[in-house]
Order: C-alpha cells, then structure tokens, then sequence
C-alpha cells in the first residue's frame, strides 16, 4: 500500500484530502501544515510519497520539495506538488523542482497519484536532484 505525507495549510483540504485519499487505498501516515512539521513527519515515518502545496501560507513549497527530496538520504523521498492554482502558472518552477509532477487539488486521487509515480519509475530514485533523467 502506498504511504503518503499530506502537507497543506489549510486544515480543511488536509481532512477532505486524507479522506478522499484513505477510501481510495491510499495510506496517509501524516499530515503537516508547516515545513518543520513536515520534515519531521517525513523523518519519523518515511513516507514513500509527499504531496507538498506549493502555497504554504508565508512558506514555500518549492523549497520544502528540495528540502524533503534533499534530506530523505540515500532513496530520495518523491515530491508531488499540489495547488489550486493551475499547473501553467508555476510551470518553470514545478520543471526545475525535484518533483515529480503536479497535481491540481481538484484532480487528486489516488489513481493520479500512481500514474504520476509510475511514470517516475525507478530512474528517478537514482537520478539528480532536479528530477528524472530527460526532464
């Protein structure tokens, strides 16, 4: 079962996202609405996926994405960033980013979520910081 670390300031999207995520199969093993708590989460219960809001109230996702891929040692935690905003306005940002892809809130399934993995695929736990080979 996939393991998942919610991280969004908006406690309400945390619950709704939990749910929706936990009736599909998805296990989430903790949520985090800031950067510190999310690191610490990460740490403690080794997720095999992050979705991280891009928006982070005052902080950004961007940088927690490098921090959480940065930090996870050896196998490289996956990032997938999530926004209510559409992927077109973050674009550069989401490609330069260690993520491997970008989901809109309201696209977010569990289904989704293995797509975007599965189209990772192994290279990417092996490869650079700033993604997948070829990105």
């Amino acid at each position: 079962m996939l393991r998942c670390l919610i991280v969004d300031d908006n406690d309400y999207f945390l619950s709704a996202a939990r749910c929706l995520l936990e009736r599909q199969g998805v296990a989430v093993v903790g949520v985090a609405s800031d950067s510190a708590q999310a690191l610490r989460l990460a740490e403690r219960l080794r997720p095999d996926v992050a979705l991280v809001d891009i928006n982070l109230g005052s902080e950004c996702g961007f940088d927690l994405a490098v921090r959480l891929h940065g930090e996870a040692g050896p196998a490289a935690l996956l990032v997938i960033l999530i926004s209510s905003h559409a992927e077109d306005d973050y674009a550069d940002l989401i490609e330069a980013s260690p993520a491997v892809g970008f989901l809109s809130k309201t696209a977010l399934s569990g289904d989704a979520i293995g797509a975007l993995l599965a189209g990772a695929g192994e290279s990417y736990r092996r490869g650079p910081v700033n993604g997948p080979p070829g990105r």
